[in-house]
């Protein structure tokens, strides 16, 4: 027997904040990252389908390439999407270092210039209405994604607003 209304989503309730995605910065925005990134594409000739940089360079740049990553799990922070914001956090624990409610972005773009192909990642400018800059997501792997994700949230949060004004506004 049922004790409780069920909920319309499973798992999201408008009572209390839940993650609809978290993800980790990629190595691509240190400056390691882009060291690694700028040696293995100086040579652009091709073997067998392969940069000649990624045969010679990739091996021996592979356990920098690792320890940047491990530095970072450890000590860096990662993206947190939620019903409510997009946020910034420590990577281990729930340290907040930056929030934006998802009410104050009216759109989320990548930034031509910081897509790294190698990596396949990007930086996502969130803006805000007149324009201003809310925050920049530096590294996000894959982030034509992430912005249609983000946009999708912040949709979804207007229409949710605009819902309960009017349902609020009958009675």
């Amino acid at each position: 027997m049922l004790t409780h209304k069920p909920q319309a989503i499973s798992g999201v309730s408008p009572d209390h904040e839940t993650v609809i995605e978290e993800l980790y910065p990629s190595i691509a925005h240190t400056g390691v990252g882009e060291l690694i990134h700028r040696i293995l594409n100086c040579i652009p000739t091709r073997i067998w389908g392969m940069k000649v940089s990624n045969i010679l360079f990739g091996l021996p740049l592979a356990p920098l390439a690792a320890l940047t990553y491990l530095w970072m799990k450890v000590f860096g922070s990662r993206y947190v999407l939620t019903n409510r914001v997009v946020k910034r956090v420590q990577s281990i624990g729930y340290r907040q270092f930056e929030s934006i409610p998802l009410s104050q972005i009216v759109s989320a773009t990548v930034e031509p210039e910081s897509v790294r192909d190698f990596y396949k990642t990007g930086d996502i400018r969130l803006t805000g209405a007149g324009g201003q800059p809310l925050l920049v997501l530096e590294g996000v792997p894959r982030p034509e994604r992430f912005c249609q994700v983000i946009q999708e949230a912040c949709d979804a949060k207007r229409l949710v607003a605009s819902s309960l004004a009017r349902i609020n506004a009958r009675h």
